[in-house]
């Protein structure tokens, strides 16, 4: 049978042709598969792609179809359904793809059952600084070191981060101490770099809708952390995470990382409601970002558990040792180090309540006692 790649989903869509997708039933066998398969390609133009989930498979039909190809389709055995995706997203519809994708980094799994935290300070500053709160993340029992060597910034005399060296440092920590590593990658010329030293590459909310820093990291495999427009509607949004779908890379994040509304108590407005709305709109792992979400210090703990009790896959949450002096005076909306660790450790209580599976190394709480609130 005929599978057909990411590029050429990605060619039919801009011809603006449709895609229509055959729901088996739960009982249908390979042989049967084919033969569904073999009859669509019959039909010229068209070609399927074949994706099986655990109860079900799903096959996309892609390109122009004749109008009778669909209700022939429903009269064979073994066709649950026949649907039209009208959704300018494809790939990252559920529709789709109606099993969640689970990604796996180096056996971290993020996405499905999974609960993951992703825990640093906004900016890598220095070596010291990047190792110790490594090994804070890591004694708390977070999985995923963040650091930024690239700052995109709304002034331009505010720091902008230490560059390369950032990563090399971030690269350092996260491998003395167990952790991956996530760091912001601004622009294309910057994609193979920034893949080189971590491993999972953010895109900010400001680049959201950056088209040629989206196409390009489309053309890797590293795992990228989409992060919503402060203004972007949940289409655009997901019309975003289409773009590196369809260049190649299946391995998507999309985080919810607060609006910009009227409200100026907050930074943003944590759109909770993105939450389920995403995950019933698309299969990709959807993480929440409460530090930017509200970029107050005392509203991260329950908008952090907030996200999770919404369905969260995953945090991610600015700590620092010594907020209040940040290089990019972002420490009002910082966890400090035993903030950080009691936050994991309720999360390690909440999330059996809510199906999560969140397995934590957590060190002794003597760990941070020097650390006060």
């Amino acid at each position: 049978m005929t599978i057909a790649s990411f590029a050429q989903v990605q060619a039919y869509q801009y011809k603006g042709e449709i895609i229509m997708i055959v729901i088996t039933k739960p009982s249908i066998t390979d042989e049967r598969i084919a033969e569904i398969v073999a009859v669509i390609e019959r039909n010229g133009g068209v070609q399927a792609h074949v994706s099986k989930g655990t109860d079900r498979t799903v096959i996309g039909i892609i390109g122009k179809a004749e109008p009778t190809l669909a209700e022939h389709l429903r009269q064979m055995k073994g066709v649950e359904n026949v649907i039209k995706i009208s959704k300018s997203y494809k790939l990252a519809s559920r529709d789709f793809h109606p099993d969640d994708t689970v990604i796996d980094i180096k056996g971290v799994k993020i996405g499905g059952d999974n609960l993951v935290v992703m825990g640093g300070p906004c900016a890598v500053e220095t070596p010291e600084q990047i190792d110790e709160i490594a090994r804070l993340v890591k004694a708390a029992g977070g999985q995923v070191l963040r650091g930024g060597a690239f700052k995109p910034r709304t002034g331009p005399y505010s720091f902008q981060g230490v560059g390369v060296e950032g990563l090399v440092m971030m690269a350092e920590a996260g491998k003395k101490h167990g952790l991956l590593t996530i760091t912001e990658v601004m622009t294309p010329e910057y994609v193979d770099v920034c893949a080189e030293y971590a491993d999972i590459l953010q895109v900010g909310t400001r680049n959201m809708q950056n088209f040629d820093l989206l196409r390009k990291l489309g053309t890797i495999q590293t795992p990228v952390l989409l992060k919503r427009g402060f203004s972007a509607t949940y289409d655009e949004f997901l019309n975003a995470a289409e773009y590196i779908l369809a260049g190649g890379n299946p391995n998507v994040m999309l985080c919810e990382r607060g609006i910009r509304t009227f409200e100026t108590y907050t930074r943003n407005t944590l759109d909770l409601a993105a939450i389920p709305v995403l995950q019933s709109l698309s299969h990709l792992p959807v993480i929440s970002d409460p530090s930017h979400g509200t970029g107050r210090r005392e509203l991260v703990e329950p908008m952090a558990k907030a996200s999770v009790a919404a369905g969260a896959n995953g945090l991610i949450i600015e700590m620092h040792t010594d907020p209040d002096n940040s290089m990019t005076g972002d420490g009002v909306q910082s966890l400090f180090p035993d903030q950080f660790a009691k936050l994991l450790k309720e999360l390690e209580q909440l999330a059996p309540l809510l199906g999560k599976r969140f397995d934590t190394d957590k060190a002794p709480a003597e760990a941070f006692k020097e650390w006060k609130i």
